[in-house]
C-alpha cells in the first residue's frame, strides 16, 4: 500500500477507543507517529455495555471491547479517559499532548440509534466536535473530521462524488453534515486546516456498533435467520477496516489532504444481496426473511473515490468477497475459541 512515513508526527485521536479508532492508532504506530488516545469510554464502548441486561451479546462485545484496550495498552498507547464535553478538561488534555494532528472520531455511530436519541446524539457529536475544534484552533493544528456516506442522503445517480448536492435525511446525517459545514467554518474564520472524510459501510473485526454484516455472522453462528429491511437490492458501498485505514493514513500524512473533502470507500457498491450469496456460501442452508424498507433510509450505491486515489494515492485492496470473508473467518474463530458467547442465545429461542 502506498502509505507514509509519520515518524515524529503526534496525533491525537478523540474518541480513540473506538473500532476504527484502535485500528487507526496501531497503523499510526507502525509507521513512526505518536498516538495519544481521548476517549470517556461511554459511547459504544465499555460504559455503553456494562450496564447493560438482558442483551445476549453483552459478553461477547464486553470481550471486543476490552481486546481493543489490551491490544492499545500492549503497543504502548496512551488513553486519556476524559469526557470530551468537557471543554476545559479537552483543553487542558489537548495543552499538555500537543498533536500536530486532531482526529475527531468521538460520535453516535450508528443512525437507526441517533433517530431514536436526538439529545443525547447531538451531546456526544456536535458538542464533542465543537470543543474538539475549538481546543485545536490555537495552534493551527490539521484537523481531521469523521463524516458519513449519510451527508449525501439519496444518490444522485448510481455514483456520488464530493461534489453532488448534500441533502442528509433524519439526525444522523444532518448532524454529520452540520458537522463539515462547522469544521469549515472554522477553516474560513481562524484558517484551520482541515480534511473531511466520508466512509461508508464499515465493517472488520473488534466493531460492537451491530451494522448489517456483523448482525448476518453474529446470527449465523447462533443458529438464526438472517433479517433484511427491504428486499435486499439496496446498494451500499461496503468498505473494510483495512481500506479505510489506509485511506485515513494517507489523509494524515499528506499535505495534498488539507482543505480537502474526500470519500473514503472501496468505491463499488454492492447489494445485500449479494452480501447474502457469500454468507450462504460460508453457511450453507441459512434462512432470510424480509421486512419492509425503513423509510429514513437513503437510497445509495457506489461512491467515488476517484478524488482520494488522484491526490493521495489511495488503493482500496478489500472488495467484499475478500474482506468480508476475512470477518467471517475471524468471526469463526472467535466462535471455536469462545463457543460460550455465541450458544446462550441459540440455546434460548
Amino acid at each position: 500500500m502506498n502509505d507514509v512515513n509519520l515518524k515524529g508526527k503526534k496525533v491525537a485521536l478523540i474518541g480513540g477507543a473506538g473500532f476504527i479508532g484502535h485500528n487507526l492508532a496501531m497503523k499510526l504506530t507502525r509507521l513512526g507517529a505518536t498516538v495519544d488516545i481521548i476517549d470517556g469510554l461511554q459511547v459504544n464502548n465499555l460504559g455503553a455495555f456494562s450496564n447493560v441486561y438482558g442483551d445476549s451479546s453483552k459478553s461477547l462485545y464486553l470481550h471486543l471491547i476490552n481486546k481493543r484496550l489490551s491490544i492499545l495498552r500492549e503497543a504502548g498507547i496512551p488513553l486519556h479517559v476524559i469526557d470530551a464535553r468537557d471543554y476545559q478538561i479537552l483543553s487542558r488534555c489537548l495543552s499538555d499532548i500537543q498533536p500536530d494532528v486532531v482526529v475527531q472520531l468521538a460520535a453516535i455511530a450508528h443512525a437507526n440509534r441517533a433517530n431514536k436519541d436526538p439529545f443525547s446524539t447531538f451531546d456526544h457529536s456536535f458538542r464533542t466536535l465543537e470543543n474538539a475544534l475549538d481546543c485545536a484552533r490555537d495552534r493551527n493544528r490539521h484537523f481531521v473530521y469523521f463524516s458519513s456516506s449519510m451527508v449525501y442522503g439519496n444518490f444522485d445517480g448510481e455514483t456520488a462524488d464530493e461534489d453532488q448536492r448534500c441533502e442528509p435525511m433524519g439526525i444522523y446525517g444532518a448532524l454529520k453534515y452540520g458537522g463539515e459545514k462547522l469544521v469549515i467554518a472554522y477553516n474560513q474564520v481562524f484558517d484551520l486546516p482541515y480534511t473531511i472524510v466520508r466512509p461508508s459501510a464499515l465493517y472488520g473485526e473488534r466493531c460492537v456498533s451491530r451494522r448489517v454484516g456483523q448482525a448476518f455472522i453474529e446470527n449465523a453462528l447462533r443458529g438464526k435467520g438472517l433479517t433484511v429491511n427491504g428486499d435486499g437490492s439496496d446498494a451500499l458501498d461496503f468498505t473494510y477496516i483495512e481500506d479505510l485505514v489506509h485511506g485515513l493514513v494517507l489523509a494524515i500524512g499528506r499535505d495534498e489532504a488539507k482543505n480537502q473533502t474526500f470519500n473514503l470507500t472501496y468505491g463499488g457498491a454492492r447489494s445485500l444481496n449479494q452480501m447474502i450469496e457469500i454468507m450462504r456460501e460460508q453457511f450453507p442452508g441459512i434462512e432470510v426473511t424480509y421486512h419492509p424498507r425503513d423509510k429514513l433510509m437513503p437510497e445509495r450505491g457506489t461512491l467515488s473515490v476517484e478524488k482520494a486515489k488522484r491526490l493521495l494515492g489511495y488503493a482500496p485492496a478489500y472488495p467484499l468477497e475478500k474482506g468480508f470473508v476475512n470477518y467471517i473467518n475471524w468471526y469463526k474463530q472467535l466462535a471455536k475459541d469462545h463457543p460460550d458467547f455465541f450458544a446462550a442465545e441459540a440455546e434460548s429461542t
